[in-house]
């Protein structure tokens, strides 16, 4: 039954590294369209930065997994943050107040969240050497 369970977690472990490359090549793919778009348009907005900074937070999101078999919460916590930044960037004409208040509140209880993550983290660590 041990032999099972070995078995069973380096084939689940496999298809992780697996998922994780699909994902990083599908993100280097997608930052190439958008550097070849800005290229082409000869001009970077800010909504251009934003995208490109959602893509290298993937890239990092897959690359602390891949190197230490965890995955932290808050890194997809900044990406949401970046995104709502990113939405309200792109669509702040056709914003009307309460949604833009609602995305702004978003925005700040996702940093609520993270901040309590931080102090839970650091109060409370895991192990002795996560205690920083």
């Amino acid at each position: 039954m041990n032999n099972f369970k070995m078995v069973g977690c380096k084939v689940l472990t496999f298809f992780e590294d697996i998922g994780l490359l699909i994902i990083s090549i599908a993100t280097l793919i997608a930052m190439g369209f958008e550097v070849s778009s800005m290229i082409s348009a000869r001009i970077v907005t800010l909504a251009d930065l934003l995208l490109l900074f959602i893509y290298l937070e993937v890239l990092a999101m897959a690359a602390i997994y891949l190197n230490s078999g965890k995955l932290p919460v808050r890194i997809p916590l900044y990406i949401a943050i970046v995104a709502l930044a990113r939405y309200m960037i792109l669509d702040m004409k056709n914003l009307d107040t309460w949604r833009l208040l609602g995305v702004a509140g978003a925005v700040l209880i996702i940093t609520i969240a993270i901040l309590i993550i931080r102090y839970g983290h650091t109060k409370f660590p895991y192990n002795e050497n996560d205690a920083r």
